[in-house]
């Protein structure tokens, strides 16, 4: 069976499984042809969002457990008027897709500008650690 490597028959296996499954959660949700095309047609922004939104959600999570919500305040103002600059280009010229790449626009914002926050984060809550 193709390259002989057993690990990567059960990957094919369970990726295409996965696949299926949500073929068919989408032809459970609606009986709507012009639905079905939509969802499918938008799948692969849907399954991106959790790969792209990880950075942001982990940082999210820090900076909530470090209580420097003056942070994330900042940082959340910023990466709105990035994701806003980014619709007012994409989702014009991109239609609905437009809009999804803006979303994954915000969420590498949101990343980079806690990120770039995180140092001033550590040096506050370690300040005099040895």
């Amino acid at each position: 069976m193709g390259s002989a490597s057993l690990g990567r028959f059960r990957q094919a296996a369970s990726v295409s499984a996965a696949w299926a499954g949500v073929l068919v959660l989408i032809r459970i949700m609606t009986d709507s042809v012009s639905v079905r095309e939509a969802a499918l047609t938008f799948l692969p922004w849907a399954a991106l969002t959790p790969v792209a939104g990880v950075a942001c959600f982990q940082l999210d999570g820090i900076f909530i457990g470090a209580t420097r919500t003056a942070d994330m305040r900042n940082m959340m103002i910023l990466s709105l008027a990035v994701f806003l600059a980014a619709w007012a280009v994409l989702t014009p010229a991109f239609g609905n897709h437009g809009l999804w790449a803006s979303l994954m626009v915000f969420y590498a914002a949101r990343a980079a500008s806690l990120g770039v926050r995180y140092p001033a984060l550590e040096r506050a809550a370690f300040a005099g650690a040895a």
